[in-house]
């Protein structure tokens, strides 16, 4: 079994990397395999709204880490999902990425996989960050994985990250409860059938 961690910072060593960092020590404990993946620093863009997805099943801008990291997490039997917090929200380039990653690959392709968001700021705006980067798991019916607190830490470097003990926790719970899940699945796969969903239905509310 494997999560794969995305660290959502254009920092490849910093604070988010420090969360993730303990979530992965946590999964590996359990024998659950990782995988860190850096989105670096090189220009992203945003959705185009054109649909050329809807055929090929993959983003058709290709210059970037997109389709690199779609394939990736719909390989990956786990997700978590960290980023800092830039003005009350996740970082702008890993919301394009996540936007089109969701956006071109098919629902069913993520649902019921276990997934959890980390993010890490120096004072404020976690809840909000993590509240949106929980809308992407929310809507494509995915398992999402909580801890024993939000799963934020806070410092403005790697080193006071380190020192945010009750945050190191949460992040090392939230591997655990990762790994338990992941077990769990993997235990029941064969006696447990899995749902089909109902067909999609779209209600508009301009008539």
């Amino acid at each position: 079994m494997k999560v794969i961690l995305v660290n959502g910072s254009p920092r490849e060593k910093g604070c988010t990397f420090t969360a993730l960092s303990e979530v992965a020590t946590a999964l590996n404990k359990n024998g659950i395999e990782t995988e860190i993946f850096q989105i670096g620093r090189e220009p992203v863009s945003g959705c185009l709204a054109c649909h050329g997805c809807r055929e090929t099943k993959r983003c058709i801008i290709d210059n970037d880490c997109v389709n690199i990291l779609a394939q990736k997490m719909i390989e990956a039997d786990g997700i978590v999902i960290g980023s800092p917090v830039y003005y009350a929200g996740p970082n702008g380039a890993l919301c394009s990425i996540l936007d089109r990653v969701f956006f071109s690959t098919p629902k069913e392709l993520y649902a019921n996989k276990p997934v959890s968001a980390v993010v890490s700021c120096r004072r404020s705006g976690g809840t909000a960050s993590l509240d949106r980067l929980t809308k992407y798991f929310t809507i494509n019916n995915m398992t999402v994985i909580g801890s024993s607190y939000w799963n934020i830490v806070h410092g403005n470097t790697p080193d006071e990250v380190r020192q945010d003990l009750e945050g190191l926790q949460v992040m090392r719970r939230l591997g655990e409860n990762m790994a338990f899940i992941l077990k769990s699945i993997e235990a029941g796969k064969d006696s447990v059938v899995k749902n089909q969903p109902e067909k999609s239905i779209g209600t508009n509310f301009i008539r």
